[in-house]
């Protein structure tokens, strides 16, 4: 999979992932894929349900050690 940007938001708690990430996104092009990096256990929750809301996709979502993976493509 391409990945057009890497956020890593590893350590933040509740809001933060979320308010970095979607700064981040405005950034990035309709289509672009984005890979988030977060350790915050509330993202398993809390991702799908912004990404939703957003219109964006989640392509992927994988965990290892600890860290939460989420490939998410903007609307």
């Amino acid at each position: 999979m391409k990945v057009d940007k890497v956020i890593d938001v590893k350590g933040l708690a509740c809001p933060m992932p979320i308010v970095r990430v979607k700064k981040a996104m405005d950034a990035v092009a309709s289509g672009e894929v984005v890979e988030i990096l977060v350790t915050d256990k509330g993202a398993l929750a809390d991702f799908p349900a912004w990404a939703n809301a957003g219109g964006h996709i989640i392509l992927d979502q994988t965990e290892d050690a600890g860290v939460f993976k989420f490939f998410i493509k903007k609307a």
